[in-house]
């Protein structure tokens, strides 16, 4: 299998397996504040998380000599953190498998059914209550709007707040999510779509 890694990559890699400290610290300046992120999705504090990201950061170092370059570098960092954070999750007993929330992706309706027209009507399935349209630019920038946007990720089940914070937060593409949490493609489109909907929602019920 060939290698996927990047140039800027390839040099992190080199500086890392000679030991050149000034690569592990470039490497911690990019990733870290990502790394965390993903470790306080699975953890119940900031201080577990940054125990986490610490951990991972060990077995980053142990097993940089192992590491092929099958995946991208960042990919394989945050399937450490990821898989670090999960199994202290599980051991301190505040989460859960990511694996065992797959029922995330059935369930309920992405978009309240009442904003659809009915069997009984002329179009039924179109919508009755359309999705009400962006406010301007400015707006949506606001300090006020990424709280309300920031706030409803966090409510969102985990495995939803986890991919579409990696996806829409943090500029993961679809396969280094999927790499990252063990996600099927499609389990990871659905997660993400119902995701989008809730904090879209939010959004208009802010934007009125």
């Amino acid at each position: 299998m060939e290698q996927v890694l990047s140039p800027h990559d390839a040099r992190l890699l080199e500086g890392l397996r000679a030991g050149d400290e000034a690569a592990f610290v470039a490497l911690m300046r990019e990733y870290g504040a990502g790394m965390l992120r993903v470790a306080m999705m699975y953890v119940s504090s900031r201080a577990v998380a940054e125990e986490v990201v610490q951990e991972a950061w060990l077995g980053v170092l142990r097993g940089i000599g192992r590491f092929e370059g099958r995946s991208s570098l960042k990919t394989w960092l945050f399937r450490i953190v990821a898989n670090t954070a999960k199994t202290r999750g599980m051991r301190e007993s505040r989460s859960i498998p990511f694996s065992s929330l797959g029922d995330d992706t059935g369930g309920e309706p992405t978009v309240d059914p009442d904003r659809f027209l009915g069997s009984g009507e002329r179009f039924p399935g179109h919508w009755a209550v359309p999705p009400q349209a962006w406010a301007p630019e400015g707006r949506l920038l606001s300090q006020e709007t990424i709280d309300v946007i920031e706030r409803e990720i966090d409510r969102l089940p985990a495995a939803q707040r986890a991919v579409i914070t990696m996806r829409d937060v943090q500029g993961f593409t679809s396969e280094e999510v999927c790499n990252a949490l063990d996600l099927s493609e499609t389990n990871q489109r659905v997660l993400l779509h119902r995701a989008r909907a809730k904090v879209r929602g939010a959004l208009e019920e802010y934007m009125r």
